[in-house]
């Protein structure tokens, strides 16, 4: 790899470290449709591990940021993993059995999907202004076990889908979501993508993924900062609106 492709990649990393971050999606869902342009003969399973490397980078430098700044809901990161991680082992499990234009084409739906969600219902009236949080256990066991299962098929970490999870359904605030997701991400990403590195499929990838992953640690901590800076209404469009770009351009 040359050094301009790896500052550009770098760079890139930082840009999707940053709005993962702020956002609390981890950056997969940005990744994985460049990452399928970029490697047009790439079987699913091997970009998918590649943006899950990425991820959990993203969402561990991340996590450490929001620690500091005692954001995270420990008690729901820890419950949610725990359903979210083998949720995540089966979807990536399932990945090979996808040829890409079918992949490519059910990713778009489930960005999609998320938008459409989070623009008809931007925000939820009810969210808990407290630290002590309260919400219904069994029912955000069973969301973040298909969570895990839809993130680790797809390679994109699950950001996405507990953010709105935990603010719409459980009425998380939104600063304490983007936090705690990020602390499941990070559980669940290494989780689902542990064979593939264990067996060398992302071996060839190693430059790709040291760079990339290189820029979003550091963009996980600027996106730390300048989410302190953004207002809930504005962190929830900001996804929106990237789901709604990234979707219509796979389909494109």
């Amino acid at each position: 790899m040359s050094a301009l492709s790896f500052l550009w990649l770098g760079l890139l990393g930082v840009a999707i470290g940053t709005f993962g971050t702020i956002i609390g999606a981890g950056g997969g869902f940005i990744l994985l449709p460049v990452l399928l342009i970029l490697y047009p003969d790439e079987p699913p399973e091997v970009v998918t591990g590649i943006s899950l490397a990425v991820s959990f980078c993203n969402a561990l430098s991340g996590t450490i940021a929001y620690a500091r700044q005692k954001r995270i809901n420990y008690r729901a990161a820890i419950l949610f993993s725990l359903t979210s991680v083998p949720g995540a082992i089966l979807g990536a499990s399932l990945t090979g059995l996808f040829n890409r234009p079918l992949f490519q084409t059910a990713f778009g739906v489930i960005l999609l999907a998320s938008a459409i969600f989070l623009i008809v219902k931007p925000e939820a009236k009810n969210q808990q202004k407290t630290d002590v949080i309260s919400f219904n256990l069994p029912l955000g066991l069973a969301l973040s076990f298909a969570i895990g299962v839809v993130s680790g098929l797809f390679g994109i970490g699950g950001g996405i889908m507990h953010v709105p999870m935990m603010t719409q359904i459980l009425s998380f605030p939104v600063h304490m979501a983007t936090a705690t997701s990020h602390f499941v991400v990070t559980i669940s990403t290494i989780s689902a993508d542990a064979s593939r590195i264990v067996d060398g499929t992302l071996a060839p990838f190693a430059g790709l993924i040291i760079s990339l992953s290189l820029g979003a640690v550091i963009g996980a901590q600027i996106g730390a900062i300048l989410s302190r800076k953004f207002s809930s209404k504005l962190i929830t469009r900001l996804l929106a609106g990237g789901l709604v770009l990234m979707s219509i351009r796979l389909f494109l």
